[in-house]
């Protein structure tokens, strides 16, 4: 079991930066895989992002691609959304999430194969 807790969200001028965090309680972090996804009033969660167990592979949404950049330290049981170039439509609460990845092969990159999930964190782009 892990559960999770995001930070680093907030307000920022469209061409802005901000660095999400989110941290995982428990000792077996190392054996998930992270994604991070988001969700606009009105609309689904979508994914925008997710990292290996062991950081050696990245998946991005096209949408975010060359502006967003995951990653992880199992060290210190955190995944970080590092988002450069941020623009209005980037505006939604993001979630991080945990898929149990031990024996799988590929990253999950549906909302669907994430079993945890934190509570999100506000991002907004202003024009």
């Amino acid at each position: 079991q892990v559960q999770l807790v995001e930070s680093g969200g907030g307000l920022v001028q469209a061409g802005g930066s901000l660095r999400l965090s989110c941290a995982a309680s428990g000792r077996t972090f190392s054996r998930y895989a992270m994604g991070w996804f988001r969700q606009a009033p009105g609309k689904e969660r979508e994914f925008v992002a997710a990292i290996k167990w062991s950081g050696g592979s990245t998946s991005y949404a096209d949408s975010v691609k060359g502006r967003f950049t995951i990653s992880r330290d199992n060290a210190k049981n955190t995944v970080y959304l590092q988002m450069n170039s941020l623009k209005p439509e980037d505006t939604a609460v993001y979630y991080c999430a945990a898929d149990w990845a031990l024996g799988k092969v590929d990253l999950a990159t549906t909302r669907y194969e994430y079993e945890h999930w934190g509570q999100g964190t506000q991002v907004t782009v202003s024009s």
